[in-house]
């Protein structure tokens, strides 16, 4: 099962490319470089954290507390970057982050069915967001938090990932209707993550995190949906019984 789910994650990054092809092809060369460099590592990691939930879940444990901690080292440097600007707002979201950042710890320790599920879900969701929204994206919903954000990148990508949860729901070992609603706030939560950590970059006057990651940013340019995604799937698990 997990080979034929690999392969549905290949063609899912095949359908990527070739949307992205179509995006790219009337954009300027060092646009379409960076985009080429942003699909590769975005292959590179997708690869790395499905490997290591699938054969290795312990190695997912320690990826999870390594996303964490370099969370909280971005958001401490950019809070000392700024000169320690905004006290009141920085600690409120190092205390948001924190709760956040407990739930996800605890969401590594679930089943790898689950986990496995919940991040297939968050990728589809994250990567065709972009690509409906370069596509057919022309209403933008949060221009001055997340000027990149459009009404037909959110549906897109809304949309193909619902759809997948429905395909893959036996992984996630619950019928089809937990499943349905487990993915919505999946969905609703990697968004809102997004949206979280962007508010804090437009707190503090920058465009990423950092540059750790080649076309992509830092830390939580790239993992602050799986945290937030993977937050809301410990409650549902812990608490709400889902």
């Amino acid at each position: 099962m997990i080979r034929t789910i690999y392969f549905i994650v290949l063609a899912y990054f095949l359908m990527g490319g070739i949307g992205f092809y179509f995006i790219d092809r009337k954009k300027e060369p060092e646009v379409v470089h960076k985009n080429r460099v942003k699909f590769i590592a975005y292959f590179i990691i997708i690869n790395t954290l499905f490997l290591s939930i699938t054969i290795y879940p312990l190695a997912f444990r320690y990826l999870s507390v390594l996303i964490i901690g370099g969370g909280f080292y971005e958001l401490i440097k950019l809070f000392r970057k700024s000169g320690y600007a905004k006290k009141t707002f920085f600690q409120f979201s190092v205390f948001l982050f924190g709760i956040l950042s407990l739930g996800f710890f605890f969401f590594g320790s679930l089943g790898k069915e689950l986990v496995l599920f919940t991040f297939l879900i968050l990728s589809i969701f994250d990567s065709f967001s972009q690509i409906s929204g370069q596509l057919w994206g022309t209403r933008k919903i949060l221009p001055e938090i997340s000027p990149n954000k459009t009404l037909g990148g959110l549906i897109g990508g809304t949309t193909i990932a619902l759809i997948s949860a429905l395909l893959l729901h036996e992984l996630s070992s619950r019928p089809v209707h937990l499943t349905s609603l487990l993915s919505v706030g999946i969905v609703f939560f990697s968004f809102a993550g997004d949206v979280a950590a962007s508010i804090y970059k437009r707190k503090f006057g920058v465009k990423n995190f950092s540059e750790l990651i080649p076309g992509h940013g830092g830390i939580l340019d790239r993992f602050d949906s799986l945290i937030a995604g993977g937050a809301w799937v410990a409650l549902s698990v812990y608490v709400f019984n889902i």
